[in-house]
């Protein structure tokens, strides 16, 4: 097992929903963070700003692009691990710009790769998703399922994922895949299901979603950055591809009434076409098997689900809307 205290990480996509959690976990645990974050004319470094000043203030922040093989040589040089959670995640967009998630997501990965290989770094975290399955041919679905891409940004993380395990097998550098299921929890976009419900009911009382029959398996965020930082910590995870979940699968339209039930509101539920996926787009059913992580590093989620939303609407009540909305990288 690896200590991180003292040890120098690399966080690539800090200034992410997940990336801005696992940024501050690891601060906690006494390792020295570097934040990768995007550059953008504003200044702008998402959501790593919301963090306490106690643990912003300890950060090393480096500002660039993936697509940049020399600013990403620059911001892996010297580091012992790196966690690799920078990506275009948007699938709608996916099917505006696929050229975008190609150039980001599979050709980005490749320089954080090469990189690594180049300062041999001893542990590389891949984030993969579990979109890359598809809908579910068998539930709960482990680490064998096919892998069956339904948009164009699941299509790039599948590639990205087999680059990843590639530099494994070809080069011996230590890489584990990692594989969440649905995150949720404070820091989220809008874009995301949850906390678009909440801020529905909280603005209009009135909600407008997409399909409600799919079922998805939910993560509070800061189960998910334990899960990256055990697996960076277990040997035998290396050249691994291992799933985060939580073994269970909630549909949207039984989500949207527990959190009617928190908010304290009820509403009919419109479903709007321009929410909905393609037909052969959509993903059904996603449910995780964790007997893999359990097994490798004891790793299991500690927040239920409805403690969870709970913890998410009392941040989003805190929050103004402005720092709900946008995009993360």
């Amino acid at each position: 097992m690896m200590n991180l205290s003292g040890k120098r990480v690399l966080v690539t996509g800090a200034g992410g929903f997940i990336g801005s959690h696992l940024t501050e976990l690891l601060v906690h645990e006494g390792a020295e963070v570097r934040a990768f974050c995007k550059y953008n004319g504003r200044g702008d470094l998402g959501k790593i700003s919301q963090l306490p000043e106690t643990v912003f203030r300890q950060l090393e922040i480096q500002s660039g692009d993936l697509q940049d093989p020399f600013v990403v040589d620059r911001a892996v040089e010297d580091r012992d691990i790196v966690f690799h959670l920078a990506a275009l995640i948007g699938i709608p967009y996916s099917y505006l710009a696929p050229a975008d998630y190609v150039a980001t997501n599979i050709t980005g990965t490749l320089n954080v790769l090469e990189a690594c290989r180049r300062h041999q770094v001893t542990r590389v975290l891949q984030t993969s998703t579990s979109e890359v399955y598809g809908s579910a041919v068998e539930i709960p679905m482990n680490e064998k399922h096919r892998l069956h891409p339904q948009s164009p940004y699941a299509a790039s993380k599948v590639a990205s994922d087999s680059l990843a395990l590639s530099y494994f097998r070809s080069f011996d550098t230590p890489v584990v895949v990692v594989r969440p299921f649905n995150t949720f929890g404070p820091r989220q976009s809008t874009r995301a299901v949850i906390p678009t419900i909440f801020r529905q009911l909280m603005d209009t009382g009135e909600l407008k979603l997409g399909s409600l029959t799919p079922r998805r398996d939910f993560t509070y965020v800061t189960d998910t950055a334990r899960g990256f930082i055990e697996l960076a910590q277990c040997d035998s995870a290396i050249g691994e591809t291992v799933n985060l979940g939580t073994g269970m699968s909630h549909s949207i339209e039984e989500i949207a009434g527990t959190c009617m039930k928190i908010a304290g509101k009820t509403s009919v539920i419109h479903c709007e076409n321009k929410r909905i996926r393609p037909d052969k787009s959509e993903v059904d059913h996603l449910q995780a098997d964790v007997s893999k992580v359990k097994q490798l590093c004891n790793w299991s989620a500690n927040i239920d689900f409805e403690t969870g939303l709970r913890l998410t609407f009392e941040d989003l009540k805190l929050a103004p809307p402005s720092l709900t909305s946008g995009y993360s990288i």
